[in-house]
């Protein structure tokens, strides 16, 4: 090993750059975070050559004085920091080293102009080194431009991806920043050409402008409060997931994360209610006092720590579930929560007012609402009409919408939702015996996978025992009556065997149940009455997770109006 020496200020200056400014959207999202910060209500972003050859963010905040413009540009300087322990961090760019970090690798403009100011000053930064500040025409507020990114680090030109994608993560992260300010109007042009135009609006006008039309149309609204911990926001029915999480949008404190924590909450709410692969869309704003949560953990502050993470991650599971299981039934018209706002800093700088209540309007209606079909006003899921192919029950809506429900989807949640209520219960699942004990051939090692675990499945209602090289079965689940036993042991001995002899079926039980619950269901082909198809749709509107069966796929859809219009060309 050489000689220990002090690195130049300047080489030092990149080198902790590279902390901060990783790729364009990098830059993008500090810069924006930034003219939030200084109580912008309308930013406008631009990207040239995936925001290598230029980036400019220009805002209508409070702007910066021309004497403090050196100070910006210097390292570890910074107007947002008032609690120097770090401990109350109240504003989303607290770090004071995105500009300086930004003009250690590029070359930077800086030009402000405060509201009490009678012309705007610029200060330039090449490659870390400052220029003086010189007079500028410039309106209210801040813009930045960035040129020529990494042209003094070539290495890391070599990491950056296609100027499309790097563009495209640039345009994502402004989004999310978007998705939790929705009182800021937001312009982004890319190689000179508008791609999105955001109005200043309420929340709901903001989701349904970035997230589509199908997740406004479906969403679950979603506002709960526990202590000192707020949730607000909407989320997925489970039939509306996505292959990747890239739908999940959470912020804490009005800072958008893709923390681990809270997408696993998010995730274990929904249980087996979705698909294992499939992710939830979500659009969810945590508001937790400043103290306790550290967001200095992570460079680029997507993750954050929380002072009790167990009381927030039970928080945001519970208010989840609540949400589903209240409006899972609900026409796809978001249920409102009562004046609720986004999660905000508690901070007392002027940029940070809060953004309006959530949500200030519904939807605007596309078409007047049908006539009322009588009698079905209490039924969300309407009244059977007929059943289709065997397999699907169409009913009608007292709103003049279309239900198609798939029987044996429906009946399987049905019975796996009794199924786990009975073995909440100390006594476990009720037993039906059978009048002929059923005898199952199975392979040697299957039989002892079964049989190894008699006596929790004696709990979940299956009462099995050695017949020979077999297995006999002497009782089925009592909800699970008149279904195959022969076919469910098998089914079991197979689940039993996938999830690996060593583990507890303590830990599979829900697995477990989901086998059990599609033998008991009603299959595809069975000629069901008119009072049976009722009787199914009315029992379907009482279960939770009703959206989805055991394995994840839609147990019913909605079909409005207007979709029917739209297939027939009528609009």
């Amino acid at each position: 090993m050489g000689a220990i020496r002090l690195l130049p200020s300047a080489v030092a200056d990149r080198i902790a750059a590279g902390e901060v400014v990783e790729r364009p959207a990098s830059v993008v999202k500090e810069l924006v975070e930034n003219a939030l910060d200084a109580g912008a209500r309308r930013i406008a972003v631009a990207l040239d050559g995936g925001g290598v050859e230029r980036i400019a963010v220009e805002d209508d905040g409070v702007g910066i004085a021309a004497e403090d413009l050196p100070l910006a540009v210097e390292r570890h300087a910074t107007s947002k920091l008032a609690d120097e322990r770090l401990v109350e961090i109240a504003t989303l760019g607290f770090r004071g080293e995105a500009l300086p970090s930004i003009g250690a690798v590029a070359r930077l403009s800086l030009v402000s102009r405060p509201r009490n100011a009678a012309e705007g000053a610029e200060i330039t930064v090449e490659a870390g080194v400052k220029g003086s500040v010189r007079p500028a025409a410039a309106g209210f507020g801040t813009r930045v431009v960035v040129r020529d990114l990494f042209f003094c680090t070539p290495a890391r030109l070599k990491f950056l991806r296609s100027p499309r994608a790097e563009t495209e993560a640039a345009l994502a992260a402004t989004r999310r920043l978007a998705l939790v300010h929705p009182e800021v109007a937001f312009r982004i042009t890319v190689d000179g050409r508008e791609v999105l135009a955001l109005a200043a609006g309420d929340p709901f006008r903001r989701m349904t402008d970035l997230l589509g039309e199908e997740m406004a149309r479906h969403a679950v609204a979603l506002a709960a409060e526990r202590g000192k911990l707020r949730l607000a926001g909407w989320v997925g029915p489970p039939s509306l997931t996505r292959a990747t999480q890239a739908d999940q949008h959470l912020a804490v404190n009005r800072r958008p994360v893709t923390d681990r924590l809270l997408r696993t909450a998010l995730r274990v709410a929904y249980g087996d209610a979705i698909a294992v692969g499939r992710h939830p869309v979500a659009l969810l704003a945590l508001d937790v006092p400043a103290e306790a949560v550290d967001v200095n953990v992570h460079p680029a502050k997507a993750e954050v720590r929380f002072r009790d993470a167990e009381a927030v991650r039970g928080f945001v599971i519970s208010a989840v579930r609540e949400a589903l299981n209240a409006g899972r039934l609900v026409a796809p018209v978001p249920r409102h929560p009562p004046s609720f706002r986004f999660a905000s800093p508690r901070g007392s700088a002027p940029a940070l007012a809060e953004a309006p209540a959530l949500p200030l309007s519904a939807p605007p209606a596309a078409r007047p609402a049908p006539a009322p079909v009588p009698g079905l006003a209490d039924h969300p899921l309407g009244a059977a009409r007929a059943q289709l192919l065997g397999t699907w029950i169409l009913a009608e809506t007292a709103d003049g919408a279309l239900i198609l429900v798939d029987q044996h989807a429906a009946a399987e949640r049905i019975r796996h939702e009794a199924l786990k209520r009975s073995l909440a219960t100390e006594a476990g699942v009720a037993k039906q015996a059978l009048l002929i004990p059923a005898v199952v051939e199975l392979s040697p090692a299957r039989a002892e996978v079964v049989l190894a675990r008699a006596g929790t499945l004696a709990r979940l209602g299956l009462v099995v025992e050695p017949f020979g090289g077999a297995v006999l079965v002497r009782a089925v689940p009592a909800p699970l009556t008149g279904c195959d036993a022969a076919a469910l042991v098998r089914d079991l001995a197979e689940e039993l065997v996938e999830s690996g002899e060593s583990r507890a079926i303590e830990s599979r039980l829900d697995a477990v149940l989901a086998r059990m619950a599609c033998h008991g269901s009603i299959r595809a082909g069975r000629r069901l009455s008119e009072a049976e198809m009722n009787a199914l749709l009315r029992a379907l509107e009482a279960t939770p997770n009703a959206g989805t069966c055991s394995h994840g796929r839609p147990t019913w859809i909605r079909l409005e109006a207007a979709d029917l219009e739209r297939l027939f060309g009528r609009r």
